[in-house]
């Protein structure tokens, strides 16, 4: 079994990664408690442990070059946050169709990425890795989501 807090930072890496791909190339602010959910500070304005790792992921992601920010607001928020170029050409980028087939994540109603009943440019988007994260979101399982942005980000890609 994975470790909870390795888990939730592969989700909160995806959430914030694809929220910044959604609105590329503007710059939002990005707030913790839209990744990890609400949060209460305590009696003496400290966040929960929780918070505090999703922000940390978020720290994270700049310090690794996928994303870029002007300041934080307080521990609530990245201010004019926005992908690198690294990681704009990487969630663009087409994800092993192997990969993709072995997550599972095929679309409710939906022909396959492959059908050649769908249009090329729907093919070629639903191909990406924006795309099989989006989908590993939805699904909600932690190890499908896990594996894909270990494929995505941190296996050696040989470039």
């Amino acid at each position: 079994m994975a470790d909870i807090h390795i888990e939730e930072f592969y989700r909160d890496s995806a959430i914030a990664l694809v929220q910044l791909y959604s609105v590329f190339p503007r710059r939002i602010n990005l707030f913790v408690e839209d990744i990890a959910g609400p949060d209460e500070p305590d009696e003496f304005g400290l966040h929960s442990p929780r918070h505090m790792a999703c922000f940390g992921a978020l720290l994270w992601l700049e310090e690794e070059g996928l994303l870029r920010y002007v300041d934080t607001i307080r521990q609530e928020a990245l201010d004019q946050a926005v992908l690198t170029r690294q990681a704009f050409i990487r969630l663009s980028t087409p994800a092993p169709a192997d990969l993709a087939a072995a997550l599972d994540l095929p679309e409710p109603g939906v022909p396959a990425p492959d059908d050649d009943s769908l249009p090329a440019s729907v093919r070629q988007d639903r191909s990406t890795w924006v795309h099989v994260l989006r989908q590993s979101i939805r699904g909600g399982h932690s190890p499908t989501l896990n594996r894909a942005m270990q494929a995505a980000f941190f296996a050696p890609t040989g470039n």
